[in-house]
């Protein structure tokens, strides 16, 4: 194998690792990341082998005679959410299908989609706060406790965003934001806001429950990638007793 051919494996190998760690780091099953990556292979003419951990990938791209292959190990960064651009990377692959994309062009929407803009953080603070209120609102909080839930969620992200900056342990960051914004919503329980102020309470932490997690868990589980599926998990369960003790130690500080 002369240098250009093994050159020309391994951007190919890159490309599909950067599409294999964005989609691991955004949310993405792992179920989704295999099929992507190897859709995306396969219509480049190449046959792949993914082995996925929580926080790494071990790729092997061959070629389709078997002439010549190489492999990678790569790290993922820590997990998130970014929906937008788990489907754009989905689009992606079947446009290299459709349109016949080479590895360059792949590699150019990729810088695309990675540096879309993210929505303002004031519009996101306030949705949130907003979807907050709502929760509070579904179970039979009215207009006093919705304000308490709004404003409780509004400073609760704010807190988790600045810890997050800040690089705090992320479990750490949702402690925080737990204790913040059950603070907030404690001082209206203290004060008798509203007839029923314990929903605003209860309410106020909503935001942070760790749904893409556990829903990636099950997905899994189900698909059997058991070993994932048991990490996500845990990590759901991590992610809810800092939640727990955020709103334990508010509760403790006013005594409720």
């Amino acid at each position: 194998m002369n240098g250009e051919h093994f050159k020309q494996i391994k951007e190919v190998e890159e490309m599909l690792l950067d599409v294999g760690t964005l989609l691991m780091s955004n949310g993405a099953s792992t179920g989704r990341v295999r099929t992507t990556v190897s859709r995306i292979a396969e219509a480049l003419g190449y046959e792949v082998e993914l082995m996925i951990a929580s926080r790494s990938l071990m790729l092997t791209v061959t070629e389709e005679s078997g002439a010549a292959y190489t492999s990678s190990v790569r790290r993922t960064s820590s997990h998130g959410v970014n929906f937008k651009l788990v489907s754009g990377i989905s689009r992606l692959s079947w446009r290299v299908i459709e349109d016949k994309l080479t590895v360059d062009q792949i590699n150019e929407d990729i810088k695309r989609l990675t540096s879309l803009p993210h929505y303002p953080r004031l519009v996101v603070l306030s949705l949130v706060a907003l979807a907050g209120a709502s929760f509070c609102r579904l179970f039979g909080g009215h207009a006093p406790e919705m304000s308490v839930a709004f404003i409780a969620t509004f400073f609760g992200l704010f807190i988790r965003q600045e810890a997050v900056r800040y690089r705090f342990n992320p479990y750490l960051a949702i402690a925080f934001a737990s204790f913040g914004a059950s603070m907030i919503s404690g001082f209206s329980v203290r004060l008798g806001i509203g007839s029923t102020p314990d929903v605003a309470l209860a309410t106020s932490v909503l935001f942070l429950i760790p749904g893409v997690p556990l829903i990636n868990s099950l997905t899994d589980l189900i698909d059997g990638n058991t070993l994932n599926g048991i990490v996500r998990g845990v990590n759901g369960l991590i992610i809810a007793f800092a939640i727990a003790l955020g709103l334990m130690f508010a509760m403790q500080v006013y005594g409720i």
